[in-house]
C-alpha cells in the first residue's frame, strides 16, 4: 500500500511539474518589448487666438520600448525624431511659418489576457519640446508643453517573439501664442496618432 501511495504521489508531483513547466515555457518571455511603427498624426488644431492657426497632418516614424513588471502591467516609452510642420493661419491667407516638435511620452499599460491576441490600454504623460520656430516677426510660442496621453492597442503574435502591432493614441499638446510680447491665446495640437508596426519581445 505504501509503495502504491508513493508511486501515486510521485506521479502527481511529476504531472504538476510537467504542467507548470509547460505553462512557464509558454509564458516565459523576456520583460522587454521593442516596437517600430509607422504613425499617422492627425492634429485637432484648436485655436483661441482668432488667427485660425493649424499645423499639417503627416506620417511619422515611431519607436517604443516597453518593460513588463508583471504579465499584465508594463511601462512604455514612446520616441520619435523632431518633426517639422508648416504653420498656417486661415485669417492671414495660408502658411505663415514652420516649427519642429519632439513629443516623447511615458505610459503605464494594462495588457489583457485573451486567446490569440494581446489587447492593452495605457495612460500617461507627454512632454513636447518645440524648436526651430520660424514665425512672423513679433510672434512667438511657449516652447514646452506637458499633457496627458491615452492609448489603446493590440499585439497579434506572428511567432513566439514577433508581433504585429496596431495602436491608437490621443496626446494633449498645446502652447501659448504671443504677439508683441503679450499672450494672444492658446493653440492646441491635441493629435490622434494611429500606428501600425512590428514588435519583438525578449
Amino acid at each position: 500500500m505504501n509503495k502504491k501511495m508513493n508511486l501515486l504521489a510521485l506521479a502527481a508531483v511529476a504531472s504538476c511539474a510537467l504542467t507548470s513547466g509547460a505553462a512557464f515555457a509558454q509564458d516565459a518571455q523576456g520583460p522587454w518589448l521593442v516596437r517600430a511603427r509607422a504613425v499617422n498624426l492627425d492634429s485637432a488644431n484648436k485655436d483661441t487666438t482668432g488667427l485660425g492657426l493649424s499645423v499639417n497632418d503627416k506620417a511619422i516614424p515611431e519607436v517604443d520600448v516597453s518593460y513588463f513588471f508583471t504579465k499584465n502591467i508594463a511601462a512604455e516609452l514612446i520616441l520619435t525624431v523632431p518633426q517639422k510642420h508648416d504653420v498656417r493661419a486661415s485669417t492671414l491667407g495660408g502658411k505663415i511659418g514652420t516649427l519642429k516638435h519632439l513629443p516623447p511620452s511615458l505610459l503605464l499599460q494594462y495588457h489583457f489576457d485573451a486567446p490569440g491576441f494581446k489587447p492593452y490600454v495605457g495612460a500617461g504623460l507627454n512632454y513636447t519640446r518645440f524648436s526651430s520656430v520660424h514665425l512672423p516677426a513679433g510672434v512667438g510660442i511657449d516652447k514646452s508643453s506637458w499633457g496627458a496621453a491615452l492609448q489603446a492597442g493590440v499585439d497579434i503574435p506572428l511567432s513566439r517573439n514577433l508581433y504585429l502591432n496596431v495602436d491608437v493614441k490621443k496626446v494633449y499638446i498645446q502652447t501659448d501664442v504671443f504677439a508683441g510680447g503679450a499672450k494672444a491665446g492658446t493653440f492646441k495640437v491635441d493629435p490622434v496618432l494611429f500606428g501600425i508596426g512590428l514588435g519583438y519581445r525578449f
